[in-house]
């Protein structure tokens, strides 16, 4: 094969509720960008990447010289074409690479007519667990969907436990005070005895706090605490602090970073990301590296769509070391832009698709219709919040939404 076209449509997808976390909000909406990579025998493959607009589509139409005539098979070469590190100083491309490398793993499966996890080694499981992705939410337009209070969210897990049969528990923070969102997650934790929880503030805790904070929830059956502070150092600091492991997908997000971690501890569980890694291929990389030295490996979201979500599946798939639950944004999005719509949880679950290629297919009136309502909507500032148009965070924060 060869490649002959590169395509890029941005989406609006909506939520059910505004996603609050430590840097503004999601405001009711995805932005998306999906990418379509065309080779010569008709064939398209399809790659996905956050963000969106005109610069997003204009970044992914600019590769046009680097990937025309380029074989799809050859991933490897695609990574020093569109990555090179050192050229990276100057144009950062990796999240740009994840897209491509995601539409010609799609298209070398659907060429062979097998699924992408048979190319990248094979499934050593046919379904892959996610916990229940939870946030303080604001109130849609229509006044439904806000979580505030304890109650709120323990009332909005439950019903997602009762609908997707949800085992392990992730609460993202850092919007309230740290004694608040403790006593919230704590409430969390208590009303589902026998399942296992996670907390998340996006590093927004000094040092100091997040030894409080993790000292606070010791007793509670925690997978991990998940970034409670910035940079590797703060993290060490905090894990000489707690018995509770640490996670990150802020501080360990490259092979450097990981060799760094490596030979000075800071952290125990990577969560690997399809998009912030580069690709597919370099997260199976990443949990072998993580495999020889016995740190956790777990999936980190990044507020996908179907398409990503499939990578996220098929990447579940072959890494024997993964031994927590998924994140998923998923069960917040009101629709998809995959035929079908949205894959399906079962116990907690989603099935790893056997379909050649990626598996999901793209339905063009939805890519339309939610490509219409970004053109409609435009985009959002993400480290805004509409609650408090002129707030934005320092680090460690110390300016917490009022919870009343």
């Amino acid at each position: 094969m060869k490649i002959v076209d590169i395509r890029a449509t941005t989406v609006t997808m909506p939520l059910e509720a505004p996603l609050r976390h430590s840097n503004g909000a999601h405001w009711g909406r995805f932005v998306r960008t999906v990418v379509e990579v065309e080779a010569d025998n008709g064939l398209i493959g399809l790659g996905e990447m956050g963000g969106g607009g005109q610069s997003a589509e204009a970044a992914v139409t600019g590769l046009k010289p680097y990937l025309v005539g380029h074989d799809p098979a050859r991933t490897e070469a695609l990574r020093w074409m569109l990555a090179n590190p050192t050229a990276s100083l100057y144009n950062n491309r990796t999240q740009l690479l994840a897209a491509i490398e995601f539409a010609c793993l799609d298209l070398q499966g659907r060429e062979l007519g097998v699924p992408v996890h048979e190319l990248l080694g094979g499934k050593v499981r046919d379904r892959v667990e996610f916990a229940s992705y939870l946030f303080f939410r604001h109130p849609a337009d229509d006044g439904t969907g806000e979580i505030r209070t304890a109650e709120q969210l323990v009332e909005h897990a439950r019903a997602l436990v009762d609908e997707h049969g949800f085992r392990v528990h992730k609460l993202k923070g850092g919007v309230f005070p740290p004694d608040y969102e403790r006593e919230c997650f704590r409430a969390l934790a208590e009303a589902f005895p026998g399942h296992r929880v996670r907390f998340d503030p996006n590093g927004a805790f000094s040092v100091e706090e997040a030894i409080r904070f993790a000292r606070g929830i010791e007793d509670l059956d925690n997978d991990y605490l998940e970034d409670p502070t910035w940079g590797l150092n703060g993290m060490r600091r905090v894990r000489e602090n707690t018995p509770i492991p640490l996670a990150t997908n802020t501080v360990v997000v490259n092979f450097e970073q990981l060799a760094a971690n490596v030979l000075d501890p800071a952290v125990d569980v990577i969560l690997l990301d399809t998009t912030f890694w580069g690709g597919i291929r370099p997260c199976i990389k990443a949990a072998g590296v993580c495999e020889t030295f016995q740190l956790g490996v777990a999936v980190h979201s990044s507020g996908e769509l179907g398409i990503q979500l499939a990578t996220m599946l098929h990447l579940g798939a072959v890494v024997p070391n993964l031994a927590f639950a998924a994140d998923a944004h998923y069960h917040h999005l009101r629709d998809d832009i995959i035929v079908g719509g949205k894959l399906p949880y079962d116990g907690g679950t989603i099935a790893v698709p056997e379909a050649p290629g990626l598996g999901v297919e793209l339905d063009r009136d939805k890519l339309a219709e939610y490509a219409e309502l970004f053109r409609e909507l435009g985009p959002y500032p993400y480290d805004r919040d509409p609650a408090r148009p002129d707030w934005y965070p320092l680090l460690p924060n110390t300016d917490w939404a009022d919870p009343s």
